[in-house]
């Protein structure tokens, strides 16, 4: 018998996240409702409410773990965005305790890293901008932190984007800076990158209309939301190989940063330890590289925190991964 699940927890759960088909792409009135992935992308929000739900309601992290590895791998990352989501939201509250994100990052979510990140913005969503002050967790000992730490704010940027499209997609609006990892002026292009991601679930994979929706927005904003697209393109997949390379031409002087999303998301399935045959596809199909090369190439151009510059590690990072774009 697993963990009961308790009243708080109940409640919780009831007032902070939605119910499974809520995620739908039907149901939010995306456009890509009626997309032939849509079907296969909406199982990753499910997967995310899974995670956030055991998280939230069971007590025991012992039991929380066995059931996120019964998950299937290509989900499985997923499901860890929202444990850390849960934990976030649990580690911010009064009397809600602290250190279950830390030790949920620097324990069994290692391999994903990447994606627990991401489920600590996802909690910033539904939090207060108060309590971000002490919202990532202290990650000594990861060599991705805090470089990374900026997926946060792309997770961010995706969950409001993917929850009200009309407010972040149809009218574009731009959130106000905050000053994460003492870099407010960069946190609107992260942010950037969460909404780009979210453009390719909202249209289905759809490549026509996910190059539409770009080219709707301001110029100098398009750089960070075709990174974002190419992220999930590879990450999430959904697209077949000559819609892929019609969409990095229609990128045009922004490839690079397709390019760059791509090798990201490789690195981060790599990373995890289980590479879906979509994953393979998708990144070949933008790169001319496989899995296994991408993420060589993403350790290459790594950046170390601090080293001078004006920019983030992350963003010094990202532009050494473009660079090697042809």
């Amino acid at each position: 018998m697993g963990a009961r699940p308790r009243p708080v927890g109940a409640l919780r759960r009831m007032l902070l996240t939605p119910q499974l088909h809520h995620v739908g792409l039907a149901h939010l009135g995306h456009p890509g409702r009626d997309s032939p992935s849509a079907r296969h992308l909406e199982r990753i929000p499910e997967a995310v409410v899974c995670g956030f739900e055991w998280g939230i309601e069971v007590r025991d992290p012992g039991e929380v773990e066995r059931r996120l590895e019964a998950v299937a791998p290509d989900l499985r990352g997923f499901a860890f965005e929202g444990v850390a989501m849960a934990y976030t939201i649990r580690d911010a509250l009064p009397f809600g305790g602290r250190d279950r994100t830390r030790d949920l990052m620097l324990g069994p979510a290692v391999p994903h890293t990447f994606l627990s990140y991401i489920g600590i913005g996802f909690a910033m969503s539904r939090l207060p901008r108060p309590l971000w002050r002490d919202i990532l967790p202290d990650l000594e000992g990861n060599p991705y932190h805090p470089t990374m730490s900026w997926l946060a704010v792309d997770g961010y940027g995706f969950d409001l984007a993917y929850f009200d499209a009309q407010r972040w997609i149809d009218q574009r609006r731009t959130p106000e800076p905050y000053p994460w990892e003492g870099a407010p002026d960069y946190f609107p292009r992260a942010f950037d990158q969460g909404v780009g991601r979210a453009l390719w679930f909202v249209h289905g994979a759809r490549h026509d209309g996910v190059a539409a929706a770009v080219g709707r927005f301001a110029r100098q904003r398009r750089a960070d939301l075709w990174s974002g697209v190419g992220l999930a393109a590879v990450f999430a997949g959904g697209a077949a190989p000559e819609e892929l390379r019609e969409l990095l031409e229609r990128a045009g002087e922004d490839a690079p940063h397709v390019f760059q999303g791509a090798v990201f998301a490789a690195k981060a399935r790599v990373f995890s330890g289980h590479v879906p045959e979509h994953t393979e596809t998708a990144v070949r199909a933008l790169t001319g590289l496989d899995s296994a090369a991408a993420a060589t190439l993403a350790d290459e151009q790594r950046v170390e925190p601090g080293g001078g510059g004006t920019e983030p590690a992350y963003e010094r990072w990202r532009a050494g991964v473009r660079h090697r774009f042809s």
